[in-house]
């Protein structure tokens, strides 16, 4: 199969692929990976695959700052999906893609495709990839919220959003970034209590959490992307109980989540949040509303599956010149046995 790359992917033809691609989300667009290199320095190297038969795609790419020319991603962790971007990608230009990535000289290279296109990579790629199982949950808005509300809602989903109206939960929406900062203070309160359910040094949570999620990307993310980043907060008695952070354009992508559970689990103010992030997908005539990876939690599971999302096994693939990550792996796993961590499969 004839292949061209070209290097970064020329806009006008990713935006062109955007349009023609109905399960896109706003992390594949070329204006998310420019957020991307602007707040964390990486590089842009995304890649327009054009094809002999005239097909094209485009896979975007980033190369991290702290390891140039030797880890590329798509995206790094908790920057969203990547994966390959088109009208309906086949089995054989998959696996042409994956093949001319074996041909450049990049220690690893990391691909997180979209949880909906996980079928064709399965049957596409290569042993040479590794794969990391992956479960997201994901939610079909085609036919409304009504129908969604009705017959996808559980019934305790239901009560929970009733419950939460009737102990006068308020929930505000920025586009601007102005509740950044809320949002953070929520999420610093969940990251601790993450840390003592995992059995987790205090400090090193925090010090990790920065690293993921610093206080920039939620107040640059919501100005740089407009209508597009869509923080939504919900207020008890003047104070915040919890927040929600959803991407959406032709398709919403609920990515982070963070609450005062003191606030929050008596007041179902998460339920509250996800209905009305949910029916206002809807009325924005998006097909898809993503929930994110569930990992081993069934906790988290039960909780997206009672808003009718339903789970989506699928893989994160690495292509390494070296054994990178059977090394991370090996340390992480003997930190784990010596802090006693926890996975969380609650």
């Amino acid at each position: 199969m004839s292949l061209r790359v070209l290097s970064p992917a020329p806009r006008d033809a990713w935006n062109e692929l955007v349009e023609a691609d109905p399960q896109v989300l706003v992390s594949q667009t070329p204006r998310w990976t420019d957020i991307v290199c602007g707040i964390t320095g990486a590089q842009d190297v995304s890649r327009l695959y054009e094809f002999g038969d005239g097909a094209r795609l485009v896979l975007p790419l980033v190369r991290s700052p702290r390891r140039p020319y030797a880890f590329e991603a798509s995206f790094p962790a908790a920057w969203g999906f990547g994966g390959l971007i088109g009208a309906q990608p086949r089995a054989e230009q998959v696996r042409a893609v994956v093949q001319e990535l074996q041909s450049r000289s990049v220690v690893r290279t990391r691909v997180r495709p979209n949880p909906l296109s996980g079928a064709v990579w399965n049957a596409a790629t290569p042993g040479a990839m590794s794969r990391i199982a992956r479960r997201a949950h994901v939610l079909d808005l085609q036919d409304g919220f009504d129908e969604v509300w009705r017959h996808r809602f559980s019934k305790g989903a239901r009560n929970g959003v009733r419950r939460a109206g009737r102990m006068g939960v308020d929930v505000e929406l920025d586009t601007t970034g102005r509740l950044g900062q809320v949002f953070h203070t929520l999420y610093e309160r969940s990251v601790e209590r993450w840390a003592k359910r995992q059995h987790e040094p205090l400090q090193l949570a925090r010090w990790r959490a920065r690293r993921r999620e610093p206080l920039e990307k939620f107040t640059e993310l919501p100005r740089r992307l407009g209508s597009a980043g869509r923080l939504w907060v919900a207020w008890t008695d003047g104070r915040p109980a919890a927040a929600i952070f959803v991407l959406q354009d032709a398709n919403a992508h609920y990515t982070r989540g963070a609450m005062d559970e003191e606030l929050a689990g008596p007041t179902r103010a998460n339920y509250l949040l996800q209905s009305i992030a949910i029916e206002d997908a809807c009325r924005a005539g998006c097909r898809w509303y993503h929930m994110g990876d569930s990992g081993l939690s069934r906790g988290l599971a039960q909780f997206k599956e009672a808003f009718g999302a339903i789970p989506v096994d699928y893989s994160e693939y690495l292509l390494e010149q070296l054994p990178v990550n059977r090394l991370d792996n090996g340390a992480r796993t003997l930190a784990k046995r010596v802090l006693r961590f926890r996975d969380d499969e609650g």
